[in-house]
């Protein structure tokens, strides 16, 4: 397991993500932005709004999802 943070995926806050691999962390990713954003937490808002639009953009999406993947696997593994 491997932990990465809210701001290291692009948002805003030090949330700790963790899973088995960076599929796992980035679908926590964007739960946690969704259900930030409809708590009222408007700081998730920008984050939110750049994750749905990278889908909208494959390509340029695509380069930040090959990133984070780099970035997770670089990451030291975690009990």
């Amino acid at each position: 397991m491997k932990t990465m943070t809210c701001k290291q995926l692009g948002g805003p806050c030090d949330l700790e993500l963790t899973g088995d691999n960076a599929n796992d962390v980035i679908k926590l990713q964007d739960q946690h932005l969704r259900d930030a954003v409809a708590a009222g937490d408007h700081t998730h808002q920008a984050a939110l709004d750049e994750m749905k639009g990278r889908w909208k953009h494959p390509i340029s999406g695509m380069g930040w999802y090959r990133q984070a993947k780099r970035d997770f696997a670089a990451l030291p593994v975690r009990d």
